[in-house]
């Protein structure tokens, strides 16, 4: 969020003050390690609250923090979630706002989709999301959670198989889905991994690691 960005880049640089001797940077409200690995856990077509607390508990205990495109039509319902999301450092971003393929609009039709989505997350946390999809974001680990529904299958998916840099892509909307972040956040963490988010990653790796583009929607 560019509000929150603002008041990160007086903590970033703080943060390297604090932390020259060992390299260490604050961002989000944590430190990171540039040194370390780290990769992303994103969430589309939330917010859900049922899921994205539990995802957003857990992740907390392992000092992480994930990004969540979410739908802007489902916004209002769910505006303690958002906040909270944008008070624990985690990161809003968009994912159109009714969930359409947007291959098959057209211009003002895709801008509507992108703004209307903007302005439902500005209305709720002041800021417009800064990322859509919008630069592009990839992701090269579909864990395929909405076909699977299964926890142990999603973890499978990621556990053992990400790298550094990796953009791993889940979704918000199935407690399958929290559980199996339940298990990927201590094993990653365990395994010496930082849990960042999209923009963490891109500004601490200078882009995003190669996959197909992540505006996925899975069959109604």
């Amino acid at each position: 969020a560019q509000t929150e960005g603002s008041s990160q880049e007086g903590d970033g640089a703080q943060g390297e003050t604090a932390g020259q001797a060992d390299g260490m940077v604050m961002s989000n409200g944590r430190l990171l390690d540039p040194s370390r690995p780290m990769v992303a856990l994103t969430f589309d077509d939330g917010p859900y609250a049922p899921v994205g607390n539990r995802i957003m508990d857990c992740m907390e205990k392992y000092n992480g923090r994930g990004t969540f495109f979410v739908v802007g039509n489902r916004v209002n319902s769910f505006q303690e979630e958002l906040r909270r999301m944008q008070a624990a450092g985690h990161e809003i971003a968009n994912h159109s706002y009714s969930h359409k393929y947007l291959q098959k609009l057209g211009a003002e039709q895709i801008r509507n989709e992108v703004e209307g989505c903007n302005q439902a997350v500005a209305a709720v946390t002041g800021v417009s999301p800064a990322l859509i999809h919008q630069p592009i974001i990839l992701w090269n680990i579909d864990t395929r959670d909405w076909a699977t529904k299964n926890a142990a299958q999603t973890a499978a998916a990621v556990i053992g198989k990400v790298k550094d840099g990796d953009i791993v892509l889940m979704h918000e909307l199935y407690s399958s889905t929290a559980q199996a972040v339940e298990q990927i956040a201590p094993a990653l963490t365990g395994q010496g991994f930082q849990l960042v988010t999209v923009s963490e990653l891109i500004q601490f790796r200078g882009g995003a690691a190669p996959g197909v583009i992540s505006y996925s929607f899975p069959p109604a």
